[in-house]
């Protein structure tokens, strides 16, 4: 049974007037202990960075870079096909663009966590984890990279020493091999529904997939996602749930520290 683990979510994700999502950054922050924090590409920017940075601070949340394939039309949702090395430079410039953020409001970067088609990218292409890794190395040592267990991008920074975070995912399905079910989509969820899946991955490490086949899933953070519709009832949800449950919610790096 897993007894303490990080709750975090993608914040930040709108752009000027813009804002994709219900429930507003303000009412999601307190329900979480890690923000990943659009970056600019596929969402946010400096005005929305420099608020929600300030948010997280204010609520003890660790701080995440949250970068994402140059695509603010499509939300970071659509693949491009590119160099290896071109977006690894995207990457490096956007969670340069949160740190700096983060310094200024007297908060360090704790994670980096891909978005959306980047991060799905990543999970099957060795050459972008190990570049990505390899990067983080030099310019992010201690930043701890979000990702699935089963992805290149959790071998990768296993290999290479980098703190790395596995997530389970409330509001998005499983197939059978232990991927998430890649949507742009995303219907409502019975709230009560993803309280109990989180729960029960927790208790006995496992997950029903969209086949009906209970698989194990290993994890030390849980990811709700804000443009789900019913983000907010489903955060407040899945975090009774877990206290009534008597598991305790921290910060990635906090969780980590305690599972070493």
């Amino acid at each position: 049974m897993r007894d303490l683990i990080d709750l975090n979510c993608d914040l930040g994700e709108g752009f000027g007037h813009w804002s994709l999502g219900e429930a507003p950054d303000e009412l999601l922050m307190p329900l979480i202990s890690s923000a990943n924090i659009a970056a600019g590409f596929h969402a946010g920017d400096p005005n929305s960075m420099d608020r929600v940075v300030k948010l997280a601070q204010q609520h003890g949340v660790g701080l995440g870079a949250h970068p994402g394939f140059r695509d603010l039309q499509g939300f970071g949702r659509r693949h491009i096909q590119t160099r290896a090395e071109e977006l690894v430079n995207d990457i490096v410039y956007q969670v340069g663009a949160i740190r700096e953020f983060g310094r200024r409001h007297g908060i360090a970067l704790q994670h980096v966590k891909p978005h959306g088609a980047l991060y799905m990218e990543a999970a099957i292409n060795e050459e972008l984890s190990e570049l990505m890794i390899d990067t983080l190395r030099t310019t992010s040592r201690d930043a701890i990279i979000f990702c699935m267990s089963i992805s290149k991008t959790y071998e990768v920074a296993r290999r290479a020493g980098q703190p790395v975070v596995r997530e389970f995912y409330a509001d998005r399905d499983y197939d059978d091999s232990g991927s998430i079910v890649f949507a742009r989509q995303v219907g409502r969820h019975d709230p009560d529904a993803v309280a109990a899946k989180c729960v029960r991955a927790c208790k006995e490490g496992v997950v029903r997939t969209v086949t009906g086949t209970d698989i194990e899933i290993e994890f030390e953070s849980i990811c709700f996602h804000s443009d789900t519709p019913g983000a907010l009832e489903n955060g407040e949800a899945i975090r009774q749930a877990l206290q009534a449950a008597g598991i305790k919610i921290a910060p990635a790096a906090t969780v980590l520290e305690k599972c070493a």
